[in-house]
Parts: C-alpha cells; structure tokens; sequence
C-alpha cells in the first residue's frame, strides 16, 4: 500500500483497475457492440455502463458532496453517450471518490442526514459515506458482471473483470 493512501482508497485501485479492463475491452466494440438494444439489463453496454457512473454520480457526488445537481442520465439522452464520453464520466467519478476520501478521510463511518437531492419527494435518510462507497461499488460490479454476460450473448469473449485478476 503507498504510504498516505488510506485503505479504502488502496482497495478502490482494485475497482479502477477491473473497470479498466472491461472499459479496454469495450473500446474495441464496434458502435452496435457498445449499442446493441436487448431485454437485459439497461439494454445496452452502454447504457449499462452510463447508469454504474451515475449512481456514483448520485450518491457520492449529489448526495455526499451536493455537487452534481442531476445526477441521473435520462433516458432520451443516453444516444449522446460515445465511448469516450462514457471513459470521461468515470473519469469524473473517480474524482468524486477521491474527493470523498479527502474530504471525510476518518469520518467515513459518520451519519449524514438530509434529504435525497434528485428526488421530488422530501425523502431524508440518514446513511455514511462508508456505505454509500460499498453500495456504489457493489452497484457497479453486480452491472459489470451483466455487460459480461451480455457481451458473451452477442458472441464476444470478455476479458477476467474480477478483482483477483488485479495486481497489487
């Protein structure tokens, strides 16, 4: 682990470098690879891929930091989404982590009360940043493993996405 780096931000390298691998992969898929429109999942690897970021979008970056403002893509305008657009969203999202972890570094574990910003409905919860980084990051590997799928369906052979494929 690299000295000034906490866990958790060491463990999310895990995360970053699995993305990157199936990203790496998805770069190479012809336009209606990314694209394809089926029954599963978000329809598309792209669409797939455009709702992981932003549910950290949502959680972290609206809720957490109260930076993104609409976090949700809606649906009309996920044909606007290229691959380099998508590599640039998680970009961002990897920006909201690491401010995450800068701005509640040993507070990680402590209550947040307020209302969800993106919804109409005055809903309040009151929740950790800790939790919300494990939601997202399960949120994203339980899709990674549905674009996985999908691609094997369209006739693809997608790389290992798991984190013990990863080096330390």
């Amino acid at each position: 682990m690299k000295v000034g780096v906490s866990m958790h931000q060491y463990e999310y390298t895990w995360v970053r470098k699995t993305r990157g691998t199936l990203l790496d992969f998805c770069k190479e898929l012809e336009p209606n690879g990314l694209n394809q429109q089926n029954r599963f999942a978000w329809q598309s690897v792209r669409n797939t891929l455009v709702h992981i970021a932003d549910c950290y979008y949502a959680w972290l970056g609206s809720f957490v930091l109260l930076k993104t403002e609409k976090p949700l893509t809606p649906r009309k305008e996920l044909h606007n989404f290229n691959f380099n657009k998508i590599k640039g969203r998680f970009e961002q999202v990897d920006s909201i982590v690491n401010e995450v972890y800068k701005l509640y570094g040993n507070q990680l574990n402590e209550r947040i009360e307020r209302k969800i910003p993106w919804r109409e409905e005055p809903e309040i919860i009151s929740i950790t940043p800790n939790k919300l980084l494990m939601h997202t990051i399960t949120h994203e590997f339980h899709h990674k493993g549905q674009i996985v799928s999908k691609l094997r369906m369209m006739g693809y052979e997608p790389p290992n996405t798991d984190i013990l494929g990863t080096k330390d």
